[in-house]
């Protein structure tokens, strides 16, 4: 078995030049991979011979590929190589050694199980930063354990809080565990680049590598903000509150006449526009709500008064009303309303691309926006074992089949 050619990736964006090796699957570890090339990464993704990743078949299938497919392996070339054999993890190596970031998603103790620990690839490539994505963390007692996104939500403490009090907790309809993990990775790669380059010798020309250790649970759970020093300073256990936001009043979802807006009132100065356009200057000018802990003691009474107004006026009118004052509110998006808002199109987070075969698909624009080198959608999603994806075209620049 040769090891694979793969092109170099044309120039472009502040990642341009670094080269990365994805082994992960599914959502964690490839949207991690995702993400840097979408900033210029060359990104070589290792997939299973037979089937590939096991996301080319998740959800909607058109033309016999998912088209989350498009949107997660976008700026990536696909190399099949078998890591259960001999000559798959030799090849695997190889292109480990010129890399500059491995990224890998598998149970704790797979690598190492393979040859493939840190250790023995830093040995052979010293300036070598691994990524490495798992549900409890490559140490501690619960190591071993499967752990998936869903698990981590609950572990992290953000399932608890999810739902309606005094009802089972609910879920969102999108992997956060695997999100977060994914972005807590690209941070972590971020920091040991810079790392690296302080770390640069004669002995070591291109610095000194390390490896950037994501717990799924811990990366939700480092968006918990102020749960835990609650709970240490006062015993407070916070529950669920549907769709308020707890102690911060008022900030909640309210009732129309043909929907819901969510509102977002807790400032003190806005708080006393809202009173003011929904007719409740009794309530803005009290003197013990004028800040958020009088406010908070009293949410229940200003979430009645917000909802006695914005029950008897459809969403629309709400909307037009509040921003007017410079209140923030916002009617409840579905996907049609994404799709068409103008400025999401403004802004590019809606791109048009052209598949491989010829159809026409809507997939999310590049975050975050840099003004100088910005990201890009410059390959399509490679087929399976595509080591030089073809250029991502727009519909405006037409299509050659």
């Amino acid at each position: 078995m040769r090891t694979p050619h793969i092109p170099q990736t044309q120039d472009g964006g502040p990642l341009s030049g670094l080269k990365v090796i994805e082994l992960g699957q599914l959502i964690a570890g490839p949207f991690a991979g995702k993400t840097l090339g979408d900033f210029g990464a060359q990104v070589i993704k290792v997939e299973p011979p037979g089937t590939g990743d096991p996301l080319r078949q998740w959800r909607v299938v058109q033309d016999g590929t998912s088209v989350w497919w498009q949107v997660q392996s976008r700026n990536k070339h696909s190399v099949v190589l078998d890591l259960r054999t001999d000559e798959g993890r030799a090849e695997v190596r190889r292109l480990i050694d010129e890399a500059d970031v491995l990224i890998e998603n598998f149970k704790p103790g797979t690598l190492e199980k393979w040859g493939m620990g840190y250790e023995a690839l830093a040995a052979r490539n010293p300036g070598l930063i691994m990524l490495r994505i798992s549900g409890y963390g490559q140490d501690g007692p619960y190591r071993d354990l499967p752990g998936f996104a869903v698990v981590a939500e609950a572990m992290g403490g953000l399932r608890h809080l999810m739902g309606e009090p005094g009802r089972p907790p609910v879920r969102a309809g999108v992997s956060l565990g695997d999100t977060l993990a994914a972005l807590h990775g690209v941070i972590g790669v971020l920091l040991a680049l810079q790392a690296r380059a302080k770390s640069v010798s004669p002995e070591a020309p291109k610095g000194r590598g390390q490896v950037v250790d994501v717990a799924l649970y811990e990366a939700v759970f480092n968006c918990m903000e102020s749960l835990l020093p609650e709970y240490s300073a006062a015993g407070v256990v916070r529950q669920p509150a549907g769709s308020a936001l707890p102690g911060i009043a008022p900030s909640n979802a309210y009732r129309c006449a043909d929907g819901q807006v969510v509102i977002g009132g807790n400032g003190d100065s806005i708080y006393k526009r809202l009173m003011a356009a929904i007719g409740r200057d009794d309530l803005g000018d009290a003197p013990d709500l004028a800040h958020n802990a009088g406010r908070a003691a009293r949410v229940d009474e200003i979430d009645a008064a917000i909802t006695a107004w914005t029950v008897q006026r459809p969403v629309a009118e709400v909307v037009a009303t509040l921003q007017t004052v410079s209140v923030p509110v916002g009617r409840i998006y579905t996907v049609q309303d994404i799709a068409e808002d103008p400025h999401y199109r403004a802004r590019g987070m809606i791109e048009r691309i052209v598949t491989a075969t010829g159809q026409v698909l809507e997939v999310p624009g590049i975050v975050p926006k840099l003004s100088a080198t910005p990201g890009a959608i410059r390959t399509l999603a490679p087929g399976l074992g595509e080591t030089d994806p073809p250029a991502a075209r727009r519909p405006e620049q037409g299509y050659s089949a």
